[in-house]
């Protein structure tokens, strides 16, 4: 865990929308779509379905998605031509305690 690059990913209000979205994405997207394809949020949200939340385009939110994954926020998984994203729950914990025992 480097908490420079957390900061730096978190420093921007979209991308900490993305957070909130992702850590309770029955709360914000249709999970129905990928009922139908065998698959659940376990595996993610698919990144065209996090850009149509957003309204930016797909290249700034794959930009974002990016930095918070190099930062170690989020996990992704590739299936088929679509990739998923889901919160590093473990990288989350380790930079809360972080947070409350280096700051």
């Amino acid at each position: 865990m480097e908490p420079l690059l957390i900061y730096k990913a978190l420093s921007n209000k979209t991308r900490c929308q993305i957070m909130q979205w992702l850590k309770n994405p029955e709360d914000f997207f249709d999970e129905q779509p990928y009922l139908q394809q065998g698959l659940n949020f376990r595996i993610g949200v698919c990144v065209g379905d996090i850009q149509s939340k957003s309204g930016l385009a797909q290249s700034v939110i794959s930009s974002y998605l990016l930095t918070m994954q190099k930062a170690g926020l989020l996990e992704s998984e590739r299936i088929g031509k679509w990739t998923y994203y889901r919160r590093n729950e473990k990288t989350i914990q380790q930079f809360s305690e972080y947070v409350q025992n280096k700051l």
